[in-house]
C-alpha cells in the first residue's frame, strides 16, 4: 500500500478508530490512499464529456466529494468504503458541472423535447417505443432521430445523476445511489426514498435489454463505453447512443411517475 499506517493494522480497525477520534492524521491518510479513485472517477466522467471540460478540474471537484465520503462514511454498515465513495465523488463531479451549466441551451432543449416525447409515447403505449415511433412522433426520419440522441449524449451523462427531491425535504439522491443511509431521515422521507427506489428499479427492469445491459455495465460494472462496445460487439458511438436512450427513457419515466401519470 506504501502506507506505513495500513501496513500495521487493517483497514476496517483503522475507520473504527477515525469514526471514534476523527484524527486528523488519519484523514489525510485516507485522503493519500484513495486519491487514485478521484482521478479514475474522474477519467471515467470525462470520456462522456465535451473537450472543453479539463480532466484536473473533475479530479477538483471530486475531491470534494471524497472528503465527505471520508466524514460520512459508517465502517459498521456492511458496505465497503471504495463502493460509498465512488458514488460521493461521481455525485460532487456531477454537482459541480450542474452549476457550471456548460451544456447549451439548445442541446437541453432539444434533450427535453426527447424526454417529454418518450414520456408521453410510454405511458400511452405502456412499453418502451421504437426508435421510429420516437421518431415519427417528433417528424423526424430514423437516422435524424439518432443524430439528435447524439447531439445530446453528453448531456445525458449528468441526466442519471440529477437529483429526485423528496417532497419539500431539502434531502435529495442521486438515481443510481441507493447506498445513502437513510438513518438521519424522517419517516416520511425514508417512504418516498425507498418508493423512488422501487419505480427506478422497475423502471430500469422495463428498458430494451442492451439499454439495460450498459447502464448495468456502465454503473455498476464500471466499464468504459469502449469496453462496453467491446462485450456487446458494437461500437463505441452506439453504446452512447444506447446509453443516451436509457437515460431519456428513465427520466421520461421518472417525471410521470412524478406527475402521477403511471
Amino acid at each position: 500500500m506504501g502506507n506505513s499506517i495500513f501496513e500495521q493494522k487493517t483497514e476496517d480497525e483503522l475507520w473504527l478508530e477515525y469514526k471514534k477520534t476523527r484524527s486528523i492524521g488519519l484523514r489525510d491518510a485516507f485522503i493519500r490512499q484513495y486519491m487514485p479513485l478521484v482521478k479514475y472517477v474522474a477519467g471515467k466522467v470525462a470520456t462522456g464529456l465535451p473537450g472543453t471540460i479539463e480532466f484536473d478540474d473533475l479530479v477538483g471537484y471530486g475531491q470534494f466529494g471524497l472528503l465527505d465520503a471520508i466524514s460520512k462514511f459508517d465502517p459498521e454498515r456492511n458496505i465497503k468504503f471504495k463502493t460509498y465513495a465512488v458514488t460521493r465523488i461521481r455525485g460532487a463531479i456531477f454537482d459541480e458541472l450542474r452549476q457550471l451549466d456548460w451544456v447549451p441551451r439548445s442541446v437541453r432543449q432539444k434533450s427535453r423535447e426527447l424526454e417529454d416525447t418518450i414520456g408521453e409515447l410510454e405511458a400511452t403505449l405502456g412499453r418502451p417505443a421504437t426508435d421510429g415511433e420516437i421518431a415519427k412522433t417528433m417528424g423526424l426520419s430514423e437516422e435524424e432521430f439518432l443524430q439528435t440522441v447524439m447531439k445530446v449524449s453528453g448531456t445525458s451523462v449528468i441526466s442519471l445523476n440529477e437529483v429526485w427531491y423528496a417532497g419539500d425535504d431539502s434531502e435529495h439522491i442521486s438515481i443510481m445511489d441507493s447506498i445513502e443511509s437513510p438513518s438521519s431521515l424522517n419517516p416520511d422521507v425514508i417512504v418516498e426514498r425507498e418508493e423512488v427506489r422501487r419505480v427506478i428499479a422497475e423502471a430500469i427492469n422495463e428498458l430494451p435489454e442492451k439499454e439495460k445491459m450498459v447502464l448495468v455495465l456502465y454503473y455498476h460494472e464500471d466499464l468504459t463505453f469502449k469496453e462496453i462496445g467491446q462485450v456487446l460487439n458494437v461500437s463505441e458511438s452506439r453504446i452512447s447512443q444506447l446509453h443516451t436512450k436509457a437515460n431519456l427513457r428513465l427520466k421520461a419515466k421518472l417525471t410521470n411517475v412524478r406527475k402521477g401519470i403511471l
